[in-house]
């Protein structure tokens, strides 16, 4: 578990335990234990065990937790996805934090994977953006691949992109990509956004190692594939749905980028029940 992830289970048991459990404490005396295990509410895929079972060590080490499915699993509703044992009041103190955990990143992980399942056969590559929850990138990017989908780049500094307001700040299209070809690293894949074909046609003779289309339709789509006749790196980004996916897997375009993936993806249905008192 790295230092961040910890941080923000921290972060979150602060925000939930700050003044402790009043209920809990005013039921339940010390040596009460129980079992509990938390349950699928519906189909999904699984993402977050580790981080579920870091909770429950942070809120109490001696609870007994083990993990009954595996993150990544698709799993049928009602099944049992990890077992928790030992103090009743750490199990419940513990429970709606290590729950949010779970439920947002395997929702991640199950929009994910209906994506996945959309793009097969197509030879194109779905990945995320950067648009995710603020210190929970990792994380969310990791449900994004336990789901079957890839990631793009995680921070401004992994690759060079030039957006729209790149463009607009250096003058032009062609000036930008031509002074961040100069100052990138000699194996670095500089990538432009277009939004016409005619920006499609200025970044493919500037010399644009991958181009962003963004929100063009799938017709535009297709020819902007024509005028880079395999040049470069083809990406489509901007409003594509499970439901419009295939009509933008055309061939030549590499891959699709779906914000949609992290900023929008449900919480997955799980619950923790107590199996009774732990003799």
């Amino acid at each position: 578990m790295s230092p961040r992830t910890d941080h923000l289970i921290d972060l979150a048991l602060e925000e939930d335990l700050g003044l402790g459990d009043v209920t809990s404490r005013a039921i339940f005396p010390a040596g009460h234990a129980s079992r509990a295990v938390i349950e699928a509410g519906q189909d999904l895929v699984v993402c977050g065990l580790d981080v579920a079972a870091r909770v429950f060590a942070r809120v109490d080490a001696s609870l007994r937790v083990t993990a009954v499915a595996r993150d990544g699993q698709w799993v049928r509703k009602g099944a049992p996805l990890m077992r928790i044992s030992g103090a009743t009041a750490a199990l419940l103190a513990a429970e709606r934090t290590a729950l949010n955990f779970l439920q947002r990143l395997s929702g991640i992980a199950t929009l994910s994977r209906r994506f996945a399942q959309a793009a097969e056969g197509t030879g194109v590559r779905v990945v995320d953006t950067r648009k995710t929850t603020p210190g929970y990138r990792a994380l969310e990017k990791y449900a994004v691949r336990c789901g079957g989908c890839h990631n793009h780049r995680s921070s401004l500094g992994e690759h060079v992109l030039i957006k729209d307001n790149h463009i607009a700040a250096a003058g032009s299209l062609s000036r930008a990509l031509e002074l961040a070809k100069a100052a990138a690293p000699h194996l670095a894949l500089v990538e432009v956004e277009a939004k016409t074909l005619a920006e499609v046609r200025e970044a493919v003779r500037a010399g644009a190692g991958a181009l962003l289309l963004d929100n063009m339709s799938p017709q535009q789509v297709e020819a902007a594939v024509a005028v880079v006749a395999g040049a470069c790196v083809v990406e489509v980004s901007g409003g594509v749905t499970l439901h419009t996916l295939r009509s933008y897997a055309a061939p030549g375009v590499d891959v699709i980028s779906v914000g949609a993936l992290t900023h929008s993806a449900p919480a997955a249905d799980l619950s923790l029940t107590l199996l009774g008192r732990r003799h």
